[in-house]
């Protein structure tokens, strides 16, 4: 299935979407084609722009207290597919840095990728009770890694739109 790269107003990289789904967008008049592929969508009376990359007409505020749930492939990925302890790849799962018995929350700033032994090493406690150290600080992952793991090929004419963001959240 074609996907289609959805940018806010402000040009910012918000989610993946179907051809379908951006051309309603189009066609309601709330979005723009940016991009569009060298074949054109076809119905029995017109011809439209296939959409490639959209943008939305009207800004669309996305609250950082919201932030995207959390799920294993978002926090693999977020991790490189490694361990934050020991920098292995085999046998991951999640870790609470603060364990859920002790408080911690389910939340992107206490979840980290572990490999089983670690996981298993560190048990119910916190990570300098059994001398182990956090390869980097667990923290929100980028939005342009959803877009990754909705699109893992990025088509060259996203690359553009997707490399703004990862420049400026970069500096």
């Amino acid at each position: 299935m074609q996907q289609v790269l959805v940018l806010n107003a402000s040009y910012e990289p918000l989610n993946v979407c179907s051809v379908r789904r951006a051309h309603v967008l189009v066609f309601k008049g709330k979005a723009e084609v940016l991009e569009q592929l060298e074949r054109p969508l076809r119905t029995s009376t017109d011809t439209y722009p296939w959409p490639h990359v959209i943008r939305l007409v009207t800004y669309v505020h996305v609250p950082r207290a919201a932030q995207r749930k959390i799920s294993r492939r978002a926090l693999f990925a977020r991790d490189n597919w490694q361990c934050v302890y020991c920098g292995t790849g085999g046998r991951l799962t999640l870790d609470h840095v603060v364990p859920r018995s002790r408080g911690g929350g389910s939340v992107w700033e206490n979840v980290v990728t572990s490999c089983a032994p670690c996981n298993l090493r560190k048990g119910n406690r916190l990570p300098e009770e059994v001398a182990m150290e956090l390869r980097s600080a667990p923290r929100p992952p980028a939005s342009v890694l959803f877009i990754h793991l909705a699109a893992p090929e990025i088509p060259t004419r996203w690359q553009p739109y997707l490399s703004r963001l990862s420049s400026s959240t970069a500096a």
